[in-house]
Formats: structure tokens, sequence, C-alpha cells
């Protein structure tokens, strides 16, 4: 289950042709039926780094979007090194994703690049349909592993479930995924919801995937004896099982630390969130922790790719801007609460509490399973939807 990778996310675009916007339920026969050959990534055959800066800076400015509200620190770092504006926006996938297939049918293209997280989207849609190319670096190629490039890897982040310390100073109250499911915890988990959140609904698609033995394990450890279910995987009856449970859903990780560890919580709850979130502890006294030695995992890596807009009015500056986020001065500013740069050279930075081991307590997607997620998340969205009804 442990598999070395990338999570993907949800929103499926429509034909890049027609320009229509990404479908909020996700893949499903037209994502099949859009899918086309991923092309491979563009690499400068005399690369000259100096030169990309002067032509860079010709340019005046790039613009680029990212899921992550980083990336404003990302883009000040940016301008403060090399003296070119950057602007960076925050905005949800699915918008981005709707944003830039739009302009591109247009030949309006105003985002220059983008940090991604739905690479079944990427992979199956962007890239084929001209929206998106990938660029790499000549000067990093060899410092890239070959399963990072295309699509390009910038860093991969996680979602974890976590705990309030105060409330539990023994560690986390919940061991194995399936507490999750039993009565003691309905209504008690917290997180975002599948239905509007990519990289949730991409980790049941991968999960029901790979993840199936590692789920039954866990079950036969705790319970004593098989899992017997009528759907067609043990994902899927964990998913079904979750659903069942009155999870509190909301529509931001912000919104999950709050509720599970802030200073004035009084009823301990798990939250699913980004540990991005964990900057909280520090900036707001909140008292936050991974669920550490959970079973089989305790929770999921996802990954963030750099893509460039094909049709870019500024495609040096957004060449020099995915070359400063594949080095540890760019990237620095994305993964300083835990994450891993795709850049191999780059050493992983400190983790939230709980969370020591990156390659052993997460469940890490495959790669190759990017297209097959956009081809499954609509059954899955639909899965999701009813059991939650």
């Amino acid at each position: 289950m442990r598999r070395t990778g990338k999570i993907i996310s949800m929103a499926l675009l429509a034909s890049a042709a027609v320009a229509c916007a990404p479908s909020t339920a996700g893949g499903g026969p037209s994502a099949a039926a859009t899918a086309k050959a991923l092309p491979g990534p563009s690499l400068d055959a005399n690369f000259d780094l100096e030169a990309l800066v002067a032509a860079a800076k010709k340019e005046g400015s790039v613009l680029v979007y990212d899921s992550s509200g980083d990336i404003e620190e990302v883009a000040k770092a940016f301008t403060a090194k090399y003296g070119i504006a950057m602007e960076g926006v925050k905005s949800d996938t699915p918008q981005t994703a709707e944003k830039m297939t739009r302009e591109h049918a247009a030949d309006n293209v105003t985002i220059d690049a983008a940090m991604y997280e739905d690479g079944g989207v990427l992979v199956g849609q962007l890239a084929p349909q001209g929206v998106t190319q990938t660029w790499i670096p000549g000067d990093l190629k060899d410092q890239i592993p070959a399963e990072n490039q295309n699509p390009l890897l910038a860093l991969s982040k996680a979602t974890v479930f976590g705990y309030n310390t105060k409330l539990s100073p023994g560690g986390c109250p919940v061991k194995n995924v399936w507490d999750l499911t039993d009565p003691e915890w309905s209504g008690k988990l917290v997180m975002q919801d599948p239905l509007g959140k990519p990289t949730v609904l991409s980790f049941f698609t991968q999960l029901d995937a790979y993840g199936n033995q590692a789920l039954e394990q866990a079950y036969q450890a705790k319970y004593g004896k098989p899992l017997k279910t009528e759907e067609k995987s043990a994902a899927q009856e964990w998913i079904k099982r979750l659903s069942l449970n009155k999870p509190v859903l909301t529509g931001s990780d912000e919104d999950i630390s709050a509720a599970v560890g802030a200073p004035a919580a009084t009823d301990k709850k798990i939250g699913f969130m980004s540990i991005s979130k964990f900057r909280n502890n520090e900036d707001k006294g909140y008292h936050q922790a991974t669920c550490e030695g959970m079973t089989p995992f305790t929770g999921f890596s996802y990954p963030k790719y750099a893509a460039i807009a094909t049709k870019s009015k500024h495609p040096n500056a957004a060449k020099l801007f995915v070359h400063f986020i594949m080095t540890e001065e760019g990237v620095k500013h994305e993964i300083g609460e835990g994450g891993v740069s795709g850049n191999s050279t780059v050493k992983p930075m400190v983790t939230p509490p709980g969370l020591s081991d990156w390659q052993g307590q997460l469940f890490h997607t495959d790669p190759k399973g990017l297209l097959g997620d956009l081809q499954n998340r609509q059954a899955m969205s639909d899965f999701w939807r009813v059991n939650r009804s």
C-alpha cells in the first residue's frame, strides 16, 4: 500500500475546444472520452539561467495560481531575488482548471503558471489538450527523479488525522482508521467534503485501487475477524461506514483546525486536515498533533505539480518561476510546515508533531493510476453522495 507517488484530486474538465467548466462531480465516461496522449516534457537543449533571467526581466511580470496561500510568500521571495513582479493568487484547484481552460480557448491568457494538485485532470486533459505544458529546468534535470518529471512534481504535502493534545494528553484517542466508523466517533470526525475537495476524493479512489489489503488487515487487527462486506472492496466498505457515521463536513482546513485544536475546544474531535494548518499551534496557540501510529496509515500524501500555460504572455518569467520553485530557496515557503520537494537534493524540512516518518506513516498513491482516477471519480462521488444522504 505504501507506494511512492502522488495523490491526485477532483474537478473534471470538459473539452477545451468548447471551453467547458470542470464538473463538480468528477470523472466518468466523459473523462475517458476526452483523454488524449500525454505530451512529453519540454527541455531546453542549451539551458542558460542568466539568459533566462534576462529574458524574464524583459517580460516584466508573472502570475501564478496555487491552492495554498503560501504562494504569496513564494511571490515575495521571487520578486526580491529577481526584481520581477510576481503575483501569487490562492485559488481552489477546480476553479484554476476552469479559468485556465477558458483563457486558453479565448486566446486571452492571464495565468502564466500554476501549482496544480489534480494530477488526473493535468495528465488526462489540461496537458493533452494543450492548455498547459511541462517544462524541466535543464540544470536541475539530473536532480529530479524520472518519475517526478512528467508532470513535473514540485512538492508533496499531506492530509493527516489530527487531535487535540490538551484534551488527549496521553496521545491520539483513535488508533485504527476503522475506529472512526464506530458509534463512539459519530459526528466527531471533521473533514472537508470530498465532493468539493479534489485531494480527498482522489485519496478515496486511489485507496480503492491500492489500499484494500491494508484496510482488511487493519479490520482484522481491530475486530479479531475477517471483514465481510457486500461492497466491491474493503475501501468502499470503509468509505461507506465513514460517511454513515456523520462526519462534520467543512469547506476549509482552517475550519477543521479550529474545531479540533482551538484553545477553547472542549469536545474531543478528530480532524482530517492539511499539515499546513499545524502552523496554528505557533500562530494561534492551538493544541494539535498528528495521530502517530494510527493503523494502517495516519493520512495521505498529495502532490503539487508545476505547470506552465501554453499560451502564456510571459513564458520566460513562467519558466523562471518553475526553476525557482524546484530549488530549496523557492520551495521552502511551500513546505515550511512539512513536505517533500520533487527535487531529490532538497532536504525535507520540519514536519508536524507526530509525523516523524513521512514514507512509513502515510498512504502514497501510485502515479500510474492518475488517469484511472480521473475516469473513476464520478462513480466514487456518487458512492459518497448516496451513502451520505
